[in-house]
């Protein structure tokens, strides 16, 4: 992650910073902003990055049981 003061960079310097890396802008040393780039991601992953209905459906999902490949493979052959 890179520390930025915002009087220092530019929004253009920001953005092409941030598809390396987080970048965190500061104003009198007080984080304000965190610039994330999102170069390569597209409309349907954006969304549902934001979305807290699909994080719910995701959380659910982890706090299920699982099984190991070997489990589930022995579960095909009986």
């Amino acid at each position: 992650m890179k520390t930025i003061r915002i009087e220092q960079t530019s929004l253009d310097s920001c953005v092409r910073d941030a598809q390396h890396e987080r970048v965190i802008l500061t104003k009198d040393g007080i984080p304000i902003a965190l610039v994330v780039g999102l170069e390569g991601f597209d409309a349907e992953q954006l969304e549902q990055s934001s979305s807290a209905a699909f994080w719910k459906l995701i959380s659910e999902r982890r706090a299920q049981p699982t099984m190991s490949r070997a489990e589930l493979e022995r579960s095909f052959e009986d």
